[in-house]
This record gives C-alpha cells, structure tokens and sequence, in this order.
C-alpha cells in the first residue's frame, strides 16, 4: 500500500524568499521506517510538516503540485481526520506538552480524550502505555517540571496510545543525551516491531543505519536520493551534500584507503565486528602459515 505520494511538489512559506521545498517527487510505502537527512534547512521538517498535513492549513505558503496521503489528496483531509490517523512527534519535547493538564497521565490521555475515547479504555490504553514506557515513575508528576528525556517519552507515550499506525518522528534526540536517545530509539524500535509506519528524521546516521529500511537525502529543499539504507549509505552522493556516514563505515572507507579492506563494506557496529573478525582470524592464520 501507498502510504505517502508525493509528485512535482514544491512549497514556499508566506513572507519566504526561497522555497523550502523545490519539485519533489516521492512514494513511500506503508509498513517502513524511512528515514529523512539531510543538512540544516534541507527540507527534513517541512516535509514532515507537509505529510502530517500542518501545511497548508497552519504554516501558510503556496503549495504546489499533488500530495496523496493514506489514498487520499492532501486537500480533501479536514485537518482533525488527518490527526487521528497521523501521530507527529515533534523535534522539540517542550512544544510537545500540552500545558493544561497537570500530570503525566493526564497529558498522555489528552489525545484520547480529543478522541472521544470511552473513559474505562482511556485509562487502559494509558496504564498500558506507561508500563510499556517504563515510565510508572514519573505518572503523577506534573509535565512542565520533567527533563527533556522525560516529556520525550511522554510525547511518544501519547502517540502511541492514540495507535496511530502512521507516525513522523522529526529530530526526537536532538536535545538528548545518550542515554535517552537510546531509550527513544528502544521506543522506535518497539513501534517497528508492532508493524507501524515511521518517517523519522534524525541526525545520529549510526542509529538510522540500524533501524531504517529506507533513507530520503535532502538538499537545498530537493530530494537528491531515496532507497534501501545500504544502497544509500555507500553512495557517493552523500559526499557531495555534506550528509556524514556511520562511524563504523567511515572507519572501513579509512581501512581500505590504507590497503587494508574489509571483505563486506559494513553500515553497522554488527556488521563492522563481524568483519573485523574474520580479517583477524585471516591474519592470524595467515601469520601462522608463514
């Protein structure tokens, strides 16, 4: 199924000079993680912004070309349709708190609530989720006085109660430490697991090369390479937009520069283990041969 189709799309916000987006075309498929890069100001957000519907109805701009979410064109959705079938997890856990609700477990169930959700499988979907998370300690503090760590579970926790089976993920460990960051991508991994389907943007490419099935490049508000996350990775064209690759493959690229390659190019700590090993085990008994 088509989740996202995109064909010669380009936007400009009101009162921009330059476009944020330039004649995109793309189609993603349901059931995949894509993952989105690219340089600051690329695009990453305002596609997100546009896919989740927030453009044209509250970021105002010109818009052109045809965008189809769920089978559908992007101007047929009433806006709050759109935000039941469509989870957003945005860049910044402290605009993702609502405000107006006095601790954790209220703010989780908000969206529900919105909903219409019947209050006994409110308070269930809720616990659920919160035992899910791991985050029974924290169910009765007030929002505003959580980490960025804390309101960025909480924010993933509100999504995933709503079961959106759609969710755009834009940037959620930019202001992570490594810690939570990993706790985030356990929460993206979990969601991958259960079948959802997740554009997520993010900056951490050794995270992304784990679990992403697919990666968009973005430069200069075009789309200048999408496909299967080894394909892309290897490709020289993340050279030319400044998009940095995992460590690990970097460190392979260094190896076989000096003569010393590896048998597989590797995109995963896994992956660059496993060959490291087996050139060692090569050496070795290429050592003891002689």
């Amino acid at each position: 199924m088509v989740l996202v189709s995109l064909q010669n799309v380009s936007f400009t916000y009101e009162y921009a000079d330059l476009p944020a987006l330039t004649n995109v075309s793309l189609e993603l498929e349901s059931g995949l993680v894509y993952g989105v890069v690219g340089l600051n100001s690329s695009g990453k957000s305002t596609l997100c912004s546009l896919i989740r519907g927030l453009i044209p109805a509250f970021h105002q701009g010109e818009l052109s070309g045809t965008v189809t979410v769920l089978g559908k064109d992007l101007a047929e959705w009433e806006p709050a349709d759109l935000s039941r079938s469509i989870g957003y997890v945005f860049q910044n856990p402290f605009t993702q708190i609502s405000g107006i609700r006095d601790t954790v477990f209220e703010e989780i169930a908000l969206g529900l609530e919105n909903l219409g959700v019947e209050r006994d499988e409110m308070i269930e979907r809720v616990l659920e989720v919160v035992e899910q998370l791991g985050i029974e300690s924290i169910i009765a503090k007030n929002p505003n006085d959580l980490s960025g760590g804390q309101r960025q579970k909480v924010a993933f926790a509100a999504i995933i109660a709503m079961d959106a089976d759609f969710i755009v993920i834009d940037e959620p460990t930019s202001q992570l430490d490594p810690d939570a960051s990993d706790a985030v991508f356990g929460i993206i991994r979990t969601l991958k697991e259960q079948g959802k389907s997740i554009i997520l943007v993010e900056h951490k490419m050794d995270l992304l090369a784990e679990f992403a099935d697919r990666l968009i490049v973005m430069h200069e508000g075009t789309v200048v390479l999408e496909g299967d996350v080894r394909t892309v990775l290897l490709s020289g064209v993340l050279d030319q937009v400044g998009v940095p690759r995992p460590e690990v493959t970097e460190l392979a690229r260094r190896l076989d520069a000096i003569g010393r390659p590896l048998d597989t190019m590797p995109i995963t700590r896994a992956e660059a283990h496993e060959a490291l090993s087996r050139q060692l085990m090569e050496e070795s008994y290429v050592d003891h041969a002689h």
